[in-house]
């Protein structure tokens, strides 16, 4: 079994319930969800021009590779409405896959640890919430110490369930 951290976004249409399908499809495709944080409400990055975003990190367990994971995590995008148009753009939802236990993994689809961990404060908190002290397999560094270094300003604030 592989633990893999996951990166759940939504900005557009019912956000807190386009996290929950992501949620139950994930457990569907993937495996089981063991953790998850809180959902935090984002400021969006690198296309600022559009609306907040919810975010959240989930850990689950799989039996799959991980090209075999990143298919699954395009087609639950894909069934929840994904279209891709523009980089950074508003989405449905959108799944990055974090860390896969504490591998390095480079192919031309896919490069993990995310490259974009240490530079994004909507990413840094919520992985925090739940693995402080699990280590970046390239940098060395905890999350925790990785929050702290962090020079993004967005806003990221815990969010109140309506």
């Amino acid at each position: 079994m592989t633990t893999v951290h996951l990166l759940l976004g939504s900005n557009l249409g019912n956000r807190e319930h386009n996290l929950r399908l992501a949620n139950r499809e994930i457990g569907r495709l993937l495996g089981p969800i063991i953790t998850s944080s809180s959902v935090y409400k984002t400021s969006a990055w690198g296309k600022t021009d559009q609306p907040d975003f919810y975010n959240q990190v989930v850990v689950t367990t799989t039996l799959k590779s991980p090209e075999e994971a990143l298919q699954a995590i395009r087609a639950i995008e894909d069934h929840l409405g994904r279209k891709r148009i523009e980089k950074w753009g508003s989405r449905i939802i959108d799944i990055d896959i974090l860390f896969w236990n504490d591998q390095v993994i480079s192919t031309p689809d896919l490069t993990i640890p995310h490259p974009g961990i240490p530079y994004r404060r909507f990413t840094l908190i919520p992985l925090a919430e739940i693995s402080p002290d699990f280590v970046h397999p390239v940098l060395q560094k905890s999350v925790q110490q990785l929050l702290q270094e962090c020079t993004d300003t967005l806003s990221v604030e815990k969010n109140t369930p309506s």
